[in-house]
């Protein structure tokens, strides 16, 4: 068994992008196969060498390993090859028309109320009619010619799925310049690497249904693919996810401080009969059905991803997080704090609480207390227990208890009306930074 993501290098990778590799590599790793990182890059207008080292970056930080990769723009004698046979049996055919001539065929078949399919006039020109065409400059461009009949097969995720191939216009597979597109390039890498396997986005439905005739154009049996067509992600609007959309790109994710393995679990079981839940990449892999997948669209919610996320950090060792905290940072600071954050880049502003510089708001009306409460710190060495002896200190000579007594001490500290337990922050913070504070909030 083989799979492979093939993304084009003209963007990047968004999460509807990153819930098909995951797929497919969780897929892969399930039933023990391989995963296939291919480059489709023979758009070299749109490609970019910035996208594909993008790409390949969102997909490691994933923890998305490959077994295999290369780029299509290093195969185009494969692709060569392929074009000559078609072109040999009858089923790649030139032509000559114009965009405008396309459009006022498209139109007249639609005003005489006929589907807008090429007619394929260009089958019928006969060699002296070419000779011609290309003697006075015109350079064809080809079609595949498809069959008449109608595709069928077992998808894991849609079930029956069919494409009648009659109501489709035959597609362009070499522009004139000689430029392979994706629809021919994808086959031939398909058939001479060994997918068994093709996972992708529903778009790509009646795409199965062309490049199914075009495998076995090319010699390929029938059912030499297994195909699975995940259903578009849809944005909280219920919008289609694009990749304008940077705020959903991996990138900004990674940036915002989401952690990798909150994406991985969030967007494997989304749209699926399983709630996401904080698994780690092999726990995915051992019960990942894609049969499990809905056929409806599934809609990527923020605030999912990063309840979700939360409870990844809040569960992860000081091993597993060290290398993402800010520099200097402890395992008793990482203990302290892991519960009350939902994503990595928050952990900048607590660390500044327990170890740098911030400035608590002015609380006029709290200043005598909060001098009062200076005067009853206790002396170093400060533990876990420093918080509820010098709060119980304060409460017996100020006379005040709950809201009242924590709350301005909490601010005052911390410059936050909430946060993690002040009894693992205090002796995190010191008696100097602490009496600081209180000093300014005092004033």
């Amino acid at each position: 068994m083989k799979l492979r993501f093939a993304p084009s290098p003209t963007g990047l990778i968004h999460v509807g992008n990153a819930r098909q590799a995951i797929a497919n590599a969780l897929y892969a790793r399930r039933h023990g196969g391989k995963f296939q990182l291919r480059i489709d890059d023979t758009d070299r207008e749109r490609s970019r060498d910035e996208y594909v080292e993008a790409l390949r970056t969102d997909l490691a930080w994933l923890g998305l390993g490959w077994d295999e990769t290369f780029h299509q723009c290093d195969r185009l004698a494969h692709y060569d090859a392929a074009i000559a046979r078609l072109k040999e049996s009858g089923r790649l055919y030139p032509c000559f028309e114009s965009e405008q001539e396309l459009a006022a065929k498209r139109e007249a078949r639609i005003r005489m109320r006929k589907p807008p399919v090429y007619d394929r006039a260009m089958l019928r020109m006969t060699p002296e009619q070419r000779a011609q065409a290309e003697a006075n400059g015109k350079v064809p461009y080809w079609r595949f010619r498809l069959s008449d009949r109608t595709v069928t097969w077992d998808d894991m995720v849609m079930g029956k799925s069919q494409v009648k191939l009659p109501s489709i216009s035959d597609p362009v597979l070499v522009r004139a310049d000689g430029t392979v597109l994706y629809t021919l390039a994808s086959v031939v890498d398909d058939l001479e690497t060994g997918i068994t396997h093709i996972l992708r986005g529903e778009d790509h439905l009646t795409n199965t249904g062309v490049q199914i005739d075009i495998a076995e154009a090319l010699g390929a049996r029938p059912g030499r693919f297994a195909f699975a067509h995940l259903p578009l992600l849809l944005d909280e609007a219920g919008g289609k996810l694009s990749k304008r959309f940077d705020g959903l790109s991996i990138r900004a994710l990674r940036q915002d401080g989401v952690d990798p393995g909150a994406i991985v679990s969030y967007l494997a079981r989304l749209g699926s009969a399983d709630d996401p839940a904080p698994l780690s990449f092999d726990e995915l892999a051992g019960s990942y059905d894609v049969r499990r997948v809905s056929r409806s669209a599934a809609r990527f919610d923020m605030r999912q991803l990063l309840a979700l996320n939360r409870r990844v950090l809040h569960q992860m060792p000081f091993a597993a997080i060290r290398d993402r905290l800010p520099e200097g940072a402890t395992e008793s600071f990482w203990l302290a704090v892991r519960g009350n954050v939902d994503m990595v880049s928050e952990l900048r502003h607590w660390w500044d609480v327990v170890a740098g510089v911030i400035v608590p708001p002015v609380q006029d009306d709290q200043g005598a207390f909060l001098l009062q409460a200076l005067s009853l710190l206790p002396a170093e060495p400060w533990d876990g227990e420093t918080w509820k002896d010098w709060t119980g200190a304060v409460r017996a000579a100020s006379g005040r208890s709950g809201k009242s007594l924590f709350h301005p001490l909490r601010v005052a500290l911390t410059g936050e009306e909430k946060g993690p337990e002040m009894r693992d922050l205090l002796p995190l913070m010191g008696h100097e930074r602490v009496a600081e504070r209180l000093r300014i909030a005092a004033r």
